[in-house]
């Protein structure tokens, strides 16, 4: 029996990158018997949800967190694509020596870092292991990060400022103000280190890309088409968390969405990183109940502070929708659910009561949303989500998108016509055929013969095939 072959995955920290890596190692141990180990660079004590998922894992797939770095030498205001790119290379000495032992111990085929660990790959060649991409995003944003250098080049000013849209092959046209949060501000480290990895890229041996041809087609074949020094793309998603374990939390909202009409519940989440400020989630609450449709809220505290004294008496601080306008949950009972941070989001999603999802359109949240069919309606907040609402709205038309007033606001009437448009209208029966016609096209991928499953038996068979020291 040949010796099993073995994968390092270095993610960086947050969940929203574990999450789709943690899926990816599943489909390699399962479908093709690679072992996987986790090396999980950190900036402090690991996260209870980092553990539980890890801990969840089969036996052929392990895991070790890394020490933590010091960010103590930083500014306060530093932004998270720095702190995520300097989190990886502060751990290059223990991250070498986890290399050191897997390479003596096993057949070591490859080092996969995801979006912003390129700086990884030099440790990966000092042990002659190859290093990959696995991309956790659209191929839209990936089309991105390899036209940034040329894009850096030939432009001098803010790339909101400019007049025309930004091409990106096989892309739609792009305003520059859409374009990914940390290349806003060209001045920023953030921005600095997006490029600086942009052009590392190409030093790839390949890259994995969550998504696939019937999603994102124009894009996936211009990044494929061949042209010298350009890494192979994998399209093997959609990659989704089909958590199927219990909470005792989870209960109450699935007994509720049990009681509901078919079809007929908005769900309504920012994500595990989203919240609004207090005049926004003024807005959203009072739009919620006159669109007079039924809603599952996931709300989180204002991110403006303004949860304080000066809003609230002493006597509500048990009370964590404190913030919400005056009677509103009353007014809403019975059709409404709002629930404190949290929801078994994957299971909200499949469930047959849900008929429609507002999200931030957050790439592991649409990616859900496609495989279980459900239209959307987008709120991006921030990183790349505007270039996803740009997509998920003008390009492949599942989602409707609320506009925001003069003063960025997205008001109330604006709210409830949107959400009753996607829930009863004609625009919103047209976008949910065609979640419907890409929720099969997503099955299909995935299926035995499928593309997404073939890119990634390719991926597989080359490394296990590929010569070792």
């Amino acid at each position: 029996m040949a010796e099993p072959t073995h994968i390092a995955i270095l993610p960086s920290p947050g969940m929203g990158h574990l999450i789709p890596l943690v899926e990816f190692a599943k489909r390699l141990a399962f479908q093709h018997n690679i072992s996987v180990k986790f090396i999980v660079p950190t900036d402090g004590p690991p996260s209870k949800a980092q553990k539980s998922v890890l801990d969840s894992l089969p036996s052929t797939i392990s895991y070790t967190f890394l020490p933590p770095v010091s960010f103590s030498d930083l500014p306060s205001d530093a932004k998270i694509e720095t702190l995520i790119s300097l989190t990886v290379t502060r751990s290059f000495p223990s991250l070498r020596e986890e290399l050191k032992s897997l390479v003596s111990t096993t057949r070591l085929a490859a080092l996969v870092v995801d979006l912003f660990g390129t700086d990884a790959f030099d440790v990966a060649r000092e042990f002659n292991v190859s290093p990959y991409i696995f991309y956790p995003s659209t191929a839209m944003a990936l089309s991105l990060f390899f036209t940034l250098p040329k894009l850096d080049e030939t432009t001098s000013c803010e790339y909101r400022e400019l007049k025309e849209p930004v091409k990106i092959p096989g892309c739609i046209p792009i305003h520059g103000k859409d374009l990914l949060d940390p290349v806003q501000d060209r001045k920023d480290d953030a921005y600095k280190w997006v490029l600086h990895h942009a052009k590392r890229y190409r030093q790839a041996e390949g890259i994995m890309l969550n998504s696939f041809m019937e999603m994102e087609g124009g894009a996936i074949k211009a990044l494929q088409e061949e042209e010298p020094g350009k890494p192979p793309v994998y399209p093997i998603g959609p990659l989704v968390n089909m958590d199927s374990k219990s909470k005792p939390e989870e209960a109450e909202i699935l007994k509720w969405l049990d009681d509901q009409p078919h079809g007929s519940v908005l769900y309504v989440s920012f994500g595990s990183g989203g919240s609004l400020s207090y005049n926004q989630i003024t807005e959203l609450a009072l739009g919620l109940e006159m669109s007079d449709q039924r809603f599952l809220w996931v709300v989180r505290s204002p991110n403006d502070g303004v949860a304080n004294a000066t809003y609230f008496s002493v006597q509500s601080q048990n009370d964590p929708f404190d913030f919400l306008p005056k009677g509103f949950l009353d007014r809403t009972k019975g059709r409404g659910l709002v629930v404190s941070s949290w929801a078994p989001q994957a299971k909200v999603l499949s469930h047959g009561a849900t008929g429609g999802f507002l999200t931030h359109c957050g790439w592991n949240s649409t990616l859900e949303s496609v495989v279980n069919g459900v239209p959307l309606i987008a709120w991006p907040l921030y990183a790349e989500q505007k270039m996803n609402a740009v997509m998920l709205t003008e390009d492949i038309k599942v989602a409707l998108r609320p506009k925001p007033s003069e003063n960025g606001l997205i008001v109330r009437e604006e709210i409830a016509n949107t959400i009753r448009s996607l829930m009863e209208g004609e625009e919103g029966k047209k976008v949910r055929n065609r979640m419907k016609n890409l929720k099969d096209a997503a099955s299909d991928v995935l299926s035995e013969n499928g593309s997404s499953t073939k890119a990634l038996s390719r991926l597989a068979l080359k490394w296990k095939t590929q010569n070792y020291n």
